[in-house]
């Protein structure tokens, strides 16, 4: 038997990668799924009937062992003990044929495969090649199996999508280019692998978990952001975002994962919390774990996981920062599916993620995975988090004002703010689907009271903001909490409404009206002290707009308005970077009682339209027309076009637009050359100095070559 001579490997790339759905990543490379089977053939010198003598090592990581799962040892035709195994095809003469079988539930991540040989006493070994193992929605045995092929095909294989964002009452889209399968993103998704703190402490023990989703993803959830380990994306929700991007100018994951990765890993500045989603799920999908983003409207970020959020305001209704807490107008997390070996099966299905640094989990900013199923029945205290993810769709919400002589006044206690409209793209179409029935029963309900209950004993909570040993101002029971969704302390005698007219653009003045109702038959005169301030999503507020006092008189049952307006040039400072105002009216009777008005406001975003003209198909060059105005009274210079989309520009393209006069419309045509068929998300952002940045997105269809 002479030793053997290989002349050349075929890895059947495009065979394998059509059969394990990897086709569309851009890397010549073998990407395989586990638990499903491989070809390939080798050329030979010398001919060999039968491989008889063959034994295959598959190995990855940088200390390969059995004991480990990270090295498996197979002859042909026998499975080995790792659940590998190899058996011989029919073939041409000069040629061997060999089908590869990997278990379901092998450690995913590159992989050497080597042919080991033996003559009489010689044993000669010899590189096969390398190959990328990948997580496998497709196959049954493997924990992240998702049994629907539309499904599969959303979370898994789409590499673009749709980010909810604004407010409750005003829900507004951004598109998102997830781009999984870019060039280089599968090499950047194992490289943050490679970065993590598991990683450095020991590499053995952090490659035989890569098994494990919950592992993988909870690994993830702390690499996306910067804050431990060097991180992905550096989190900043205050000041101005000079030595870095301001996250809202950010259209998809593409461009911050190539940046960390060609920067030699220094995290990329700046995002907030759609960005650590938006990278994050580019991140899981490019590993074979399906996976989603959520937005959760008036999102609490519960600090002490007292179930309560507490917001101070001054007489004049200024926010104080006397609490860590927080109201968030919108957080946005990621939803990853698969099986909880921990937990036991009724756990099993979604679970949540979040790699937006907001509280240590185990000393390290990091959430998840927590069961959706486990936040919806109030299981508080099961791994991983679930205790932070139902505070942040179940809080009270309570509102004090505090007055100069230290003497605190709680003039609202709401129990259905928080947690509202949960949102996801739908599968197939860019619609939103509520997912809230997921996060927890209909509120009002018993159950809901059940569950609230539950979750209070679990976290010693006596009642909603009250933790056992914590003393706090005295709250109702948490079973009279869940009656009356908005209730001040005393019974009001006025009622307000702070009320918008028409829908505010950039740069037109905003007028506003508010309505002041007497509730009983005596007369009376009320302080009223309004205030609009810049505010980000997290509703912190960067900078003052205006303060105006008014003194008004109400008659018996009287109903009043005063009208105001914010001009543009009130606004526009403060304004630059972001487009959302918060309206305080705090409203004050002789007697002493208050009531308090607040108003959210999105500025509208100027129009911008995309045109294709003519059709659009692989490899041939198609123009895009982009027109957009000036919204402003005065001339704008300095504006970048940037345009991205995966399978229709390889890279972020920007182009500087000329001087733009007052109220002016300005065209501009750049030529895109598609090389993926199918529908794609074409992503266009004008980022100009004066005002933020003005988005638009259009889906094409690409026909194949």
């Amino acid at each position: 038997f002479l030793a053997l001579k290989i002349v050349n490997v075929n890895w059947q790339s495009k065979l394998n990668k059509a059969a394990h759905h990897t086709s569309d990543y851009s890397s010549t490379e073998a990407i395989l799924r586990r638990g499903q089977a491989f070809n390939i053939t080798l050329s030979l010198q010398t001919t060999v009937q039968c491989g008889d003598n063959f034994t295959f090592i598959a190995s990855t990581g940088p200390s390969p062992a059995e004991s480990q799962q990270t090295e498996a040892i197979f002859n042909l035709s026998e499975e080995g003990a790792s659940g590998w195994s190899a058996t011989q095809e029919p073939s041409e003469p000069g040629c061997m044929n060999f089908t590869i079988f990997s278990p379901a539930n092998a450690v995913i991540g590159r992989y050497k495969l080597k042919l080991q040989t033996v003559s009489g006493n010689k044993v000669s070994s010899t590189l096969l090649g390398q190959f990328v193992l990948l997580f496998n929605p497709w196959c049954p045995n493997d924990d992240v199996y998702m049994a629907n092929e539309q499904e599969r095909w959303e979370y898994v294989l789409n590499d673009s999508g749709i980010i909810f964002q604004g407010l409750e009452k005003h829900i507004q889209q951004e598109a998102w280019n997830y781009g999984q399968f870019e060039e280089d993103i599968l090499d950047i998704s194992l490289a943050i692998l490679d970065r993590s703190l598991n990683h450095r402490q020991d590499p053995a023990v952090d490659v035989s978990n890569r098994n494990n989703p919950i592992y993988v993803s909870r690994v993830i959830s702390a690499m996306v952001n910067s804050n431990d380990e060097k991180g992905v994306v550096e989190g900043k929700w205050n000041g101005k975002y000079y030595s870095g991007t301001n996250p809202l100018q950010w259209s998809g994951s593409v461009t911050i994962l190539r940046k960390w990765y060609r920067g030699r890993y220094k995290p990329v500045r700046y995002g907030q919390c759609w960005v650590f989603a938006g990278v994050m799920c580019t991140v899981l999908r490019s590993l074979g774990i399906p996976t989603r983003v959520i937005t959760n409207f008036n999102s609490a970020h519960d600090r002490n996981i007292n179930l309560s959020i507490d917001k101070y305001i001054d007489i004049s209704g200024k926010t104080l920062d006397l609490t860590e807490d927080s109201v968030w107008n919108f957080h946005v997390w990621n939803e990853s599916w698969f099986i909880r070996r921990d937990l036991g099966s009724f756990y099993d299905g979604w679970q949540v993620l979040d790699a937006t640094p907001q509280e240590r989990s185990k000393g390290i900013y990091q959430c998840g995975p927590a069961s959706t199923r486990a936040v919806k029945e109030g299981d508080v205290n099961l791994d991983y988090d679930s205790s932070f993810v139902f505070a942040a769709v179940n809080a009270d919400y309570v509102t004090w004002i505090h007055y100069s002589n230290k003497r605190k006044e709680r003039i609202y206690s709401d129990t259905r703010k928080i947690g509202k409209f949960i949102s996801t793209k739908a599968v197939g179409t860019n619609s939103r689907v509520d997912v809230t029935a997921n996060y927890k029963y209909p509120e009002g309900s018993l159950k809901e009271r059940q569950v609230y209950k539950k979750a209070l004993k679990l976290l010693g909570v006596r009642s909603a903001g009250k933790r056992t040993k914590i003393t706090r101002p005295r709250r109702r029971s948490s079973v009279a909490r869940r009656q009356n969704t908005t209730q001040p302390a005393q019974k009001p005698s006025i009622s307000g409404k702070l009320i918008l007219g028409a829908s505010p653009v950039i740069g037109q003045d905003i007028l506003l009206t508010l309505a002041l109702r007497n509730l009983i038959s005596d007369f009376k005169t009320i302080k009223v002290k309004l205030r609009a301030s810049a505010i980000l999503y997290t509703r912190k507020p960067k900078a003052e707009i205006l303060q105006l006092y008014r003194s008004i008189k109400l008659g018996s049952e009287e109903v009043k308005e005063i009208s105001f307006r914010i001009s543009y040039s009130q606004y526009k400072n403060s304004l630059m970077d972001d487009r959302k105002i918060l309206v305080t009216a705090v409203c004050e009777t002789k007697q002493g009682a208050s009531l308090l008005v607040e108003k959210d406001i999105v500025l509208q975003d100027p129009l911008l339209t995309i045109k294709v003209l003519g059709p659009t198909v692989v490899h041939k060059a198609a123009d895009v027309q982009v027109t957009f105005t000036n919204p402003l009274s005065e001339a704008v210079t300095d504006c970048v076009l940037r345009a991205e989309g995966s399978g229709l520009l390889k890279e972020q393209l920007r182009i500087n637009v000329a001087r733009m006069a007052p109220m002016e419309s300005s065209t501009v045509q750049f030529e895109i050359v598609p090389y993926k068929s199918g529908t794609r998300q074409l992503q266009v952002d004008l980022v100009c100095t004066l005002f933020s940045d003005i988005k638009g997105f259009a889906m094409l269809d690409v026909a194949p070559a």
